[in-house]
């Protein structure tokens, strides 16, 4: 098997990925805000990384521990020959604890930083040479598309990391109901979800010592410098990540520290001081209430691991 990654853009004439389109609405708001989409250009990507190796950041160290004790359960689950797709795969390093295992016939990496996405899968195609690779670079919270010769007979989708915390309830289950129908009969989610717990442990792991979530937190302001040429001062604004124990959710702001005026072409902004820019939310659940949310978007729960203190959890979901 060649070692090339086969390369799918989906990116173009999708809506969904109009940045600067997405600013402008978001910042036209009363309360104004953006998707966390966002976040993930190179730099962005590359500090979200840095945030997974923090030692307040128990989410990924957690999730990679419950998926190495589960992999051949999770294996013996999916059955062989499937395809494995992996929705926002980043470094792709959790991945790799389950393809041994699994040994599936294709793998589809699906992310929207383009250049993180081909740096990642071009690693994984070199290390597994039996593995057929794929990369679509595209928006999966808008919309998955299987590209043409990828289908497999039976496939699974990877979503790791919790990112589905990142959608509010009803549009985490409108998303799953979506990827339901984008996946073959019989296919299923695997999915990391992240569980509700003590709030200092959860507000100290938005708000790592080192400061990185916070320069990815600001780093969509430089963003909109380096690629709308915005008129707008990072160092004007701070993180803020606050757990909301009434929505269950951590959120995360970037608050003004002064009167001013953010300006996108011939768009002024302004802020005042004290005000915010909602940048992400990351919704926590019980295991009974994310089974449920599930059932809604049609999908049955077959397993389910955690970790012995009960901070994350990993769920199989079948659509059959």
């Amino acid at each position: 098997m060649s070692s090339a990654v086969r390369f799918h853009d989906q990116h173009a004439g999708a809506a969904g990925l109009s940045f600067r389109d997405d600013v402008i609405a978001g910042l036209s708001l009363e309360r104004k805000r953006l998707s966390p989409k966002y976040f993930y250009d190179r730099r962005g990507s590359l500090l979200f990384e840095a945030i997974c190796r923090q030692p307040e950041y128990y989410l990924t160290r957690t999730e990679e521990g419950i998926l190495a004790a589960a992999a051949e359960e999770i294996a013996s689950l999916v059955g062989p020959e499937s395809l494995l797709v992996e929705l926002g795969s980043g470094a792709s390093r959790k991945v790799r604890l389950l393809l041994e295992a699994m040994r599936p016939s294709r793998y589809l990496g699906v992310d929207i930083s383009r250049d993180f996405l081909l740096q990642s899968t071009r690693r994984l195609a070199a290390d597994y040479p039996w593995l057929e690779v794929h990369a679509a670079w595209a928006d999966f919270s808008e919309r998955l598309r299987v590209p043409a010769g990828v289908e497999g007979r039976r496939a699974v989708a990877f979503f790791p990391g919790s990112s589905i915390g990142n959608f509010a309830p009803a549009e985490a289950e409108a998303f799953l109901a979506r990827l339901r129908q984008a996946l073959p009969p019989g296919s299923g989610v695997l999915i990391g979800v992240d569980l509700v717990k003590d709030r200092r442990v959860l507000e100290a792991a938005y708000n790592d010592a080192a400061g990185v979530t916070a320069a990815f937190n600001l780093n969509l302001l430089e963003r909109m410098r380096r690629e709308l040429g915005a008129s707008v001062e990072p160092g004007n604004f701070r993180h803020r990540a606050f757990f909301d124990a009434a929505a269950s959710r951590i959120e995360m702001h970037l608050v003004s520290q002064c009167p001013q005026t953010l300006v996108v072409d011939e768009h002024r902004f302004a802020f005042a001081r004290g005000e915010t820019l909602h940048t992400e939310n990351s919704c926590k659940y019980s295991r009974e209430g994310f089974q449920a949310l599930a059932g809604r978007a049609g999908y049955r729960s077959s397993a389910v691991w955690s970790d012995a203190e009960e901070l994350f959890s990993v769920h199989y979901l079948s659509s059959d």
